[in-house]
């Protein structure tokens, strides 16, 4: 028998995104927080938002450039526990809507607030994206090929780790502050600082040997033949990461390659361009299958690069997707919805598309439950819906 997930009974209010503020609010509602999207309102017929970071999510629909619509932010902000404000500096205090006037409501607010650049930098009121909160932190000058241009991973590293999930850092250790003072607080996070922090390895080993050359030149970076990918005959890949001594010689065997007396020079950099080419013919021999079955269950530190689209449909590829954490006795909530195991698997039903299919949410879906569960608002009595807005009535004795 498991308890509950951890942020059981924590409301949140999220003000509508896309990326790191979603991903921040996605992480808080797989843990058991019940989470409020705020869209903006819209008249006529609600449609979704690109967002699709919404599991267990509802949503209502504010104006929020009206004296109704910031009304019932104000009135909502008394009951909630975090808001995430996704938005550049200064808009929702704009609207009359920043952490000086909800927190002064609400002092056990905790007010979360993700930006791309650092609020007192120098691009803290430049538009950007993932590729740029990289390149101003760095973090981008690491990343590529030897010889080559700076090369972006997908919007993973900016975005989503260092910035929604670092936002989502910085509320847990709100939530457990305020446990300790009563008072909630203002918790910012920005993603170039986030991406910086997540940098920290590389950055402090530039002046080791172990990081001392240029982009794409290092022993982790691509630079060295036994950390690397390599095709197969099949037209697949096989990721190496053969550093360890013991590990090279299991790779060595396993490639058939013990001839080469390479285990006590694999440090000279100068077997390495030898050393690639002879990996590379030696991978195109076999298929990824093949070589597979050469390295399963070896300390070669050689692996299938698997694809979503065989983890998702491949039962013996362990492509289900799980908590992000796993918590014995308290686990979050399940992706899967073949979940059997809730303390490893996470607890309850799951969500349709078991992880690998977003769900798009509209304006207002499930915001005239959420009002009631939450807060206790009856639609006719404190509230009623205007072209697809939430506008409280003008008697209201919420």
């Amino acid at each position: 028998m498991v308890g509950p997930p951890p942020l059981q009974g924590l409301k949140v209010l999220e003000f509508a995104g896309l990326a790191p503020g979603p991903f921040a609010g996605l992480l808080l509602a797989d843990a058991g927080a019940k989470v409020l999207r705020i869209d903006r309102h819209t008249p006529g017929v609600p449609a979704p938002t690109p967002d699709m970071l919404t599991r267990r999510k509802s949503s209502i629909a504010v104006d929020l450039k009206s004296p109704e619509g910031v009304r019932v932010i104000k009135e909502l902000a008394k009951n909630a526990d975090v808001i995430i404000d996704p938005f550049r500096p200064g808009v929702l205090e704009k609207l009359g809507l920043g952490p000086e006037i909800l927190c002064a409501i609400n002092p056990g607010l905790i007010y979360g607030r993700m930006t791309g650049f650092r609020r007192d930098g120098h691009y803290a009121l430049m538009a950007g994206h993932d590729i740029n909160y990289l390149a101003v932190s760095g973090v981008l000058s690491l990343l590529g090929r030897s010889g080559e241009k700076p090369h972006p991973p997908v919007n993973i590293l900016a975005d989503f780790a260092g910035g929604g999930a670092t936002l989502f850092q910085g509320i847990l250790l709100a939530v457990i502050s305020r446990e300790k003072t009563g008072k909630g607080q203002v918790v910012e996070a920005n993603m170039v600082d986030g991406s910086s922090y997540l940098a920290t390895f590389p950055r402090q080993i530039r002046g080791t040997l172990v990081g001392d050359h240029p982009r794409g030149e290092n022993l982790l970076d691509g630079g060295s033949p036994y950390y690397d990918t390599y095709e197969t005959k099949d037209g697949k890949y096989m990721a190496v990461g053969a550093l360890e001594p013991q590990f090279y010689a299991a790779l060595i065997r396993g490639l058939g390659l013990t001839n080469q007396n390479w285990e006590q020079r694999r440090f000279d950099r100068e077997t390495w361009p030898e050393m690639r080419r002879t990996f590379e013919e030696t991978f195109k021999s076999k298929t990824r299958t093949e070589w597979e079955k050469v390295f399963d269950g070896t300390d070669a530190c050689c692996t299938p690069v698997l694809e979503y689209s065989e983890l998702e449909t491949d039962a013996g590829r362990e492509g289900d997707q799980r908590p992000a954490v796993t918590l014995r006795d308290t686990p979050c909530l399940a992706v899967s919805e073949k979940a059997t195991d809730p303390s490893i698997h996470g607890q309850g039903s799951g969500v349709p598309g078991d992880g690998y299919v977003g769900q798009l949410l509209s304006p207002g879906e499930g915001g005239e439950d959420a009002l009631s569960n939450w807060f206790g608002w009856m639609k006719g009595k404190d509230f009623y819906i205007e072209n697809g807005g939430v506008v409280l009535k003008p008697k209201s004795k919420i």
